[in-house]
């Protein structure tokens, strides 16, 4: 059935929509003090920090407060002491800035994701959303590996390119030695919970690439029916 624009439009919406609402989801549990204290457990944070375990999660829950709730103070200290310096804290509030646009846009796409699926369905064809969310999670699921297989070759150039578009130049760059910022999350940390974050965003786009894809053959079957055989609504 040939499609008119607006309708390729709204697929390709619900399909982008659909992708950037799973990344959300796959993202928010790495930023739980549980995932975070393990892999600083992983990363040898204490160590780096020169910490002990109560003081090094004191000073991490606080930082996570203040970039997941606010407000963006980042003035934790530890025995008096401050943890960050105010450089690393002008950062700080730099990721809260780009966290914050992020989650306007998630919310934008799920509202998007919710009316649009809604309108497919006033509109007698449901199996509409569902191939479009289940396009989407295939695309995803290519973006993740071929992000990955990039990651995996060159890390430190894609975590550089990362900061280098979200980010003002040299706001981003501390000397492990030193700064508490990187010795808190070591670049291990980041390697290893990017790797981790891609395995469940794939594992979630999979699972609703097959579940999306089969409501949509199933409504694709009802609708080319005919009338006759066709169930009657709910």
């Amino acid at each position: 059935m040939t499609r008119t624009l607006p309708e390729r439009l709204a697929a390709l919406v619900t399909a982008l929509a659909a992708a950037v609402v799973v990344i959300v989801i796959a993202i928010l549990p790495f930023l739980t003090p549980a995932w975070v204290s393990f892999e600083q457990g992983r990363t040898r944070a204490a160590a780096l920090t020169g910490y002990t375990p109560a003081e090094l999660n004191a000073a991490t829950n606080a930082i996570l407060h203040d970039l997941v709730i606010g407000p963006p103070d980042f003035a934790a200290t530890v025995d008096g002491a401050p943890v960050l310096e105010e450089r690393e804290r002008d950062h700080m509030r730099d990721v809260r800035g780009v966290f914050a646009a992020f989650g306007l846009i998630a919310v934008a796409a799920a509202i998007a994701l919710v009316v649009l699926s809604i309108g497919a369905r006033r509109m007698g064809h449901p199996e509409r959303a569902w191939a479009a969310i289940a396009a989407g999670m295939r695309g995803l699921i290519v973006v993740i590996v071929v992000a990955g297989v990039i990651a995996a070759v060159a890390f430190d150039a894609a975590f550089e390119l990362f900061h280098q578009l979200f980010f003002p130049g040299g706001s981003y760059t501390f000397d492990p030695r030193t700064d508490r910022l990187v010795q808190l999350f070591p670049f291990d940390f980041w390697s290893e919970t990017t790797i981790v974050v891609g395995v469940v965003i794939i594992v979630i786009a999979a699972i609703l690439a097959v579940v999306a894809g089969r409501r949509a053959r199933a409504g694709a079957a009802v609708n080319t029916a005919p009338a006759a055989i066709r169930p009657e609504p709910a």
